[in-house]
């Protein structure tokens, strides 16, 4: 019986031992699966994956570690070699490219002038990506690792319209093969990530390409994972379920600074928010988008909804961009009366009725509806809040289906055009980005001489006149300057916000 006793407690403790070890592998297993994958939390989907076919940012998140660019603009806004290792002018527009050798697309077939050519031609007739890329006469092939990009005209910005993931270079054999749908859900690139899974509308998951020309991706796999609700997302961070969030809320700073396993970042960047209004009535008249603009106490606005991360703004573009008149000429002060004598001049004495409309996933947005449609309310507008889905609501901005609606846009250039082009002129009414439907004469030919020309100065005081009539005719509310906010765990290492918001993950890993 003795015997026996002695067997049962070696048997328990042969087990404790196995049992022991067997749950630590385990937990070593899972802990070093973590540390192989970066999970990046964002309150928005990808609409695609071809980056011909849409400009929004959580895509060109995706497209910035599928693909490569031909040049890139580092955390600083340098231009730096990508796909090409050099260039040079040969005329104000004439662009040559050395292409780098050796590099491989995540098919395995081979990186040439060819892929230049079909990649940027494609880019340069895209109705979604035209205000990047329509200046893009044809390109000329001198061999396979030689082109020569001729222009429709001298166009000042382009090396860094080069760096926007519209003028990623994709693979002529194999979308010609595949047909544009097929690898719009299946895409090949050559950038530090191949594609592996998207769950439209909810994730897209990407792992690292071993054959990578540059350094390769510290960590193997990267998700893109979308939680709309911002206070879900800051438990699943908690929780070690994400490890990079992007914006939240504002609340909810003071929660993230005093937990130790988490940093709250909040760095510069070259966005800016704005609340549109469709010129459509009765915001087709300018008296009435004036008085709206008077009715909204901005700096309270800002100050409610950012608690100090972000600050007014008086202009369409970022401050940090070149020839900005942002915050230095406020245009409407806060004054209900004179939008109340503006309203009864435009024939709305007594206000009307009208929607603001703001996509999931983004409080702070939903946030400026409320303070906008109180702040309105004042003056007799009432305003009908309605939020809706990412891609609906790009759908229905594009259509110009909204009256008023909340986006922002990055001046992912840093160059006055990409910030006002895209955005005021006539020709990109629609998704392109002039969302509002705003054309005016004056603006469309001072934006179409502000391409053309190459001197700086006569540049900068083309722009600052456009600058200032879009004020006067205010088809916006300039919202704030933007600034990057995120949470990371603080294990994260390597994670540097890019001023464009289309950050590159590819050095970060884990301590």
């Amino acid at each position: 019986m003795k015997k026996l006793k002695v067997l049962l407690i070696a048997s328990l403790l042969l087990f404790a031992l196995v049992f022991g070890a067997y749950a630590a592998g385990q937990a070593a297993t899972g802990q070093q699966a973590q540390q192989n994958t970066i999970v990046y939390r964002a309150g928005g989907a990808p609409v695609v994956m071809d980056p011909t076919l849409n400009n929004d940012m959580p895509s060109a998140i995706m497209h910035g570690l599928i693909y490569d660019t031909l040049i890139v603009a580092d955390n600083d806004m340098n231009l730096i070699p990508g796909l090409a290792e050099r260039w040079s002018w040969d005329a104000p527009d004439r662009l040559r490219l050395f292409l780098r050798r050796g590099v491989v697309f995540h098919n395995g077939r081979p990186f040439t002038g060819a892929d230049v050519k079909f990649s940027l031609e494609r880019s340069g007739i895209a109705p979604q990506v035209a205000a990047i890329s329509d200046m893009i006469a044809r390109v000329d092939i001198v061999n396979d690792f030689e082109v020569v990009v001729n222009l429709h005209y001298a166009f000042a910005p382009f090396l860094s319209h080069l760096a926007h993931t519209a003028n990623s270079i994709l693979n002529q054999q194999t979308v010609t093969e595949m047909g544009v749908d097929a690898h719009n859900r299946n895409p090949v690139g050559t950038g530090p990530y191949r594609f592996v899974n998207w769950v439209t509308g909810a994730s897209v998951e990407v792992t690292r390409w071993d054959r990578y020309w540059g350094p390769l991706a510290v960590t193997e796999n990267f998700v893109y994972r979308v939680i709309t609700d911002a206070s879900t997302a800051l438990l699943a961070l908690e929780a070690g379920e994400i490890h990079i969030m992007d914006a939240p809320l504002t609340a909810d700073m003071g929660r993230v600074r005093n937990n130790r396993d988490l940093v709250l970042s909040l760095t510069p960047s070259l966005s800016m928010d704005y609340i549109g209004m469709t010129v459509r009535p009765p915001f087709d008249d300018v008296r009435v988008r004036r008085a709206v603009q008077y009715a909204i106490d901005m700096e309270l606005m800002v100050d409610a909804v950012w608690r100090g991360a972000r600050l007014p703004l008086d202009g369409p573009l970022n401050p940090s961009v070149w020839a900005s008149i942002g915050q230095t000429r406020p245009q409407f002060p806060h004054d209900p009366a004179r939008a109340r004598q503006l309203l009864a001049e435009a024939g709305y004495p007594n206000g009307f009725n009208t929607t603001f409309y703001a996509n999931e996933g983004n409080q702070q947005r939903a946030d400026h509806a409320e303070i906008v449609a109180n702040m309105l309310r004042n003056v007799g507008i009432n305003v009908d809040i309605r939020i809706i889905e990412w891609g609906a609501y790009l759908e229905m901005t594009a259509r110009h289906e909204a009256p008023m609606f909340m986006l922002g846009w990055v001046t992912v250039t840093g160059d006055p055009d990409y910030g006002l082009y895209p955005l005021f002129h006539t020709n990109s009414i629609g998704e392109m980005g002039n969302r509002t439907a705003f054309s005016n004469p004056r603006v469309d030919t001072l934006l179409d001489e502000g391409r053309r020309e190459t001197d700086p100065v006569r540049r900068q005081a083309i722009y600052r006149e456009a600058q200032e009539l879009i004020q006067n005719e205010a088809p916006w509310i300039f919202a704030n300057a933007g600034t990057h906010l995120l949470a990371t765990r603080a294990n994260v290492v390597n994670f540097v916000p890019h001023p464009t918001g289309r950050h590159r993950f590819q050095d970060v890993g884990f301590r």
